[in-house]
């Protein structure tokens, strides 16, 4: 089972047959990202998630009608780097015992979730071969969407933007004077990141390290 072939079969699919494949992968992806975050702040002692019901794997407490279901599948049909999000967990970083610090492992949390998972669906692939014919295929499938959404959400995830997890983490690893300043960006992160989006840049700067990312998994898994 040759996993960037898997890939490519991906791309050939109809637009009906790509969302059956990759829908449950890309809730799973984004519903287990988020409660990753409220779990961690969990950790470090902010309940904000905790009482509002978003440490959960109900992914209804989390989907984005356009963020999660409209704004993916437009980004599935005309092509270039899947793009979503979730309702943000929400999270109270002044509850955290050490905010500046803990502020980095609660943002970490939600690519390193999504990296857990990109390798489980790669485990789970490995028992394609078991199924009937007639299923091993689109499982087979079902597992590189995986594999595709959840490293893609973690690149774009990292990258160093606030409000994206990435700048959180660069905001608790800068001296706080710096960290103060380049929080401020954060109003305008979202409108940066939509300009790269529709202008293509997002797709060069994530692809190197989605293609090095997947190409660790094939080695490792395939």
């Amino acid at each position: 089972m040759d996993f960037f072939n898997l890939l490519n079969a991906l791309q050939s699919l109809t637009t009906v047959q790509r969302i059956a494949v990759t829908a449950i992968p890309m809730i799973l992806a984004i519903t287990v990202h988020e409660a990753a975050h409220g779990f961690a702040a969990r950790y470090y002692g902010d309940m904000t998630a905790h009482n509002l019901g978003r440490i959960s794997l109900n992914p209804i407490r989390h989907i984005d009608l356009v963020g999660t279901v409209i704004v993916p599948s437009i980004t599935m049909l005309v092509g270039g780097i899947f793009f979503g999000w979730a309702k943000p967990v929400p999270v109270n970083f002044m509850s955290l015992r050490h905010p500046k610090r803990d502020m980095l492992w609660v943002a970490a949390a939600g690519p390193g979730a999504n990296l857990v998972m990109a390798i489980l669906w790669a485990i789970a692939m490995q028992f394609a071969h078991f199924l009937p014919e007639y299923a091993a295929l689109p499982f087979a499938l079902m597992g590189a969407a995986g594999i595709l959404t959840n490293i893609i959400l973690m690149v774009l995830n990292l990258l160093p933007l606030p409000p994206l997890d990435g700048g959180r983490i660069a905001v608790s690893l800068l001296p706080n004077n710096l960290a103060i300043k380049y929080a401020q960006i954060e109003r305008y992160g979202f409108i940066i990141l939509i300009f790269l989006l529709v202008t293509h840049i997002l797709d060069k700067i994530m692809w190197p390290f989605v293609m090095l990312t997947l190409q660790g998994i094939s080695a490792v898994f395939f």
